[in-house]
Formats: C-alpha cells, sequence, structure tokens
C-alpha cells in the first residue's frame, strides 16, 4: 500500500443510477478537484436501471478516500468502491487497424496469434486487431504493432471485477463498498 503522500494509480468501481447527466456530475466532480480521469468504462450493471462505472485516476490515498466521500454526496451514486489494493481481474479491450501489405500480413497475423488476440476485419491495405487482456499485454502489442504502421486505435480503459466469490464489490454486504445513501440498503433496490 501507498503511503498518503505518494501517487497511485487507483481503480475505481461506482455503481450510479442509469439516468441523464449522472456520469455529467460524476466527471465534474473530478474536474473540480483537479483530477484527471486516465480511463473511464460505464456500462450495465447486473441490476436492471443501475450502470457501473469503472475509472482509473492518479492520486494519493487519501485523495481517493476524499473523491469516495464526495462520490457519496452525489444522490443518483448507489455504492463506490476504491480496488485498488484487492486481488481483481483487470482487463482492457482494443481494436487497431494496422497497415498490411503481402510482404508483412502473415507477421501482422503471426504476432496476434502470439497475443491472443483477433483479426477482425481483414482489407487489402490492413488489418483490424482486437485484443482483450491486462493493460501490459495491449501495451505490449500496441507497442510491436507500431513497427508496422498504426492508422487507427480505439481502447476501452480498464473494466476491473474483484475475484472470488465476495459480493462487497457490488455492494451487497457493505463491507468494502460504499453505500451512499442510506434509503438505498447496501447500495441495493
Amino acid at each position: 500500500m501507498t503511503t498518503n503522500g505518494s501517487l497511485k494509480r487507483h481503480t475505481m468501481i461506482a455503481w450510479m443510477e442509469d439516468k441523464p447527466g449522472v456520469l455529467n456530475r460524476v466527471a465534474g466532480l473530478f474536474r473540480r478537484r483537479n483530477f484527471n480521469i486516465e480511463s473511464l468504462a460505464v456500462g450495465h450493471s447486473e441490476t436492471p436501471g443501475i450502470s457501473r462505472m469503472t475509472f482509473v485516476v492518479r492520486g494519493t490515498d487519501r485523495d481517493m478516500r476524499q473523491v469516495q466521500t464526495q462520490l457519496n454526496k452525489l444522490v443518483n451514486v448507489t455504492a463506490i468502491q476504491d480496488v485498488t489494493y484487492e486481488p481483481t481481474v483487470v482487463r482492457e479491450m482494443a481494436l487497431i487497424k494496422v497497415t498490411a501489405t503481402n510482404e508483412n500480413r502473415a507477421d501482422i497475423i503471426q504476432l496476434a496469434s502470439i497475443f491472443r488476440a483477433s483479426i477482425v476485419d481483414v482489407d487489402l491495405e490492413s488489418l483490424i486487431i482486437q485484443v482483450v487482456g491486462p493493460e501490459d499485454r495491449v501495451n505490449s502489442l500496441i507497442g510491436l504493432l507500431q513497427n508496422f504502421g498504426i492508422q487507427e486505435m480505439v481502447r476501452t480503459g480498464r473494466v476491473a471485477m474483484v475475484r472470488g466469490a465476495r459480493t462487497e464489490a457490488a455492494g451487497i454486504n457493505g463491507e468494502t463498498a460504499v453505500s451512499a445513501h442510506p434509503h438505498h440498503k447496501n447500495g441495493q433496490y
């Protein structure tokens, strides 16, 4: 664990009502506190009407506790959890369009195979590669593909889930996830 004063990349998960403007209010909280969101992924959760946001922010442990406190004040946020020090499965997905010629196409396909990536589109002059994995694997593949010429790329950012049968990540038993509002029992409806 870092000391309170050292900067670290924190992975946090917030559960929020799926309503217009909620994402903007959450992002605004980070802007007002002068934090840069390095990665942001939002999608539906297992609970209808609740979205799950995974974001990565650089800050001290103290900063992140303050962010959690501030997020808890937002009416539409139902639970928040910093999973930085939890055993987690973390993945990122990237789509990478690479220049492909008759001379290098086989090399690119072999490289994609080594990284357990998929070729999802083939054109006479390019290939689109999809890679899913830990951030360092995605970064390594991108670094190698730069030698062939990356034409276009998009990355999802981190998504994370706490390992094992524990359910606190969803705010079910309230041990780790912080319920934002007392009328939402342990962050659930």
